[in-house]
């Protein structure tokens, strides 16, 4: 069992505890502080960071050991993520009470467009997230949460997905966990920080992808629909078949719906 998960799942994977759901979490005033500021402090501030360390690793090939160590830990403290497959979603999100949906942060800071793929879970009557200050995307301080039933966000979620998003589940302030996003590895801050700086503050999914090599025509599809560049193609048995770096593979799923003859499965790591 990972680290997080002894650490905060007792006994279980960590976000299937139901302890990091609890209420009293949602009642302490440093994680209601916390979300306050989340916008500005941990998004904004966060990208503006990112771009420093961006051009510190082109100039060295890599970050300093200790900014890196300090970064990944920081992130297990505060707003750490973990990439699900849309069944573990699924599972979560019907286990809500209420569910809303709000335009992606990081989305927003970089580029100034609404794209609504966050989603705030509650578990209680009183919802974390009535905390946000929605002004950061150019509203009013009380406006931008759009309510959903539980299945009206899984339907939206899946479509998400056909068209390339990736789902994590995140903590405000760990280990409270109160958010699901579905975004890509272009617009995500964490996977940017994963892809640009070599910085692990979002964690792999608890399954792997694997190939049926009876099933592969080789098509190359899965390959090209991966955004951690976890697949390529190898000889064997005669043709070309797909080959997954297990180290690589975030267990997303997004290869299993461009597979046209069902090769690819997910599996517990």
């Amino acid at each position: 069992m990972c680290e997080f998960c002894t650490k905060h799942g007792d006994g279980k994977i960590w976000y299937k505890n139901a302890g990091n759901y609890a209420q009293d979490l949602v009642a302490d005033l440093r994680r209601r502080k916390y979300i306050e500021d989340f916008l500005e402090s941990t998004i904004g501030d966060g990208f503006k960071a990112l771009g420093r360390l961006e051009i510190l690793f082109a100039r060295r090939g890599r970050l300093p050991a200790s900014i890196k160590y300090n970064m990944e830990q920081r992130a297990k403290i505060e707003h750490f993520g973990q990439v699900l497959p849309m069944e573990e979603i699924k599972e979560l999100v019907l286990k809500a009470e209420t569910i809303v949906r709000m335009p992606c942060a990081c989305r927003w800071t970089v580029r100034k467009k609404e794209v609504r793929c966050c989603y705030a879970i509650s578990y209680g009557p009183h919802a974390w997230y009535e905390g946000l200050d929605m002004s950061y995307f150019g509203k009013p301080s009380d406006e931008g949460l759009e309510s959903l039933s539980l299945h009206e966000a899984l339907h939206q979620m899946e479509g998400m997905e056909t068209d390339g998003a990736i789902h994590t589940i995140w903590t405000m302030l760990t280990p409270f966990i109160g958010a699901v996003c579905n975004c890509t590895a272009r617009d995500c801050m964490a996977m940017r920080t994963l892809s640009g700086v070599g910085v692990e503050i979002i964690a792999r999914a608890e399954h792997v992808a694997v190939v049926d090599t009876e099933l592969c025509e080789g098509c190359g599809l899965c390959a090209e629909c991966c955004q951690f560049h976890a697949i390529d193609s190898i000889q064997g048995e005669g043709r070309m078949i797909a080959r997954i770096d297990s180290k690589k593979c975030f267990g997303c799923g997004l290869c299993r719906g461009a597979c046209t003859t069902g090769a690819l499965s997910l599996v517990l790591r």
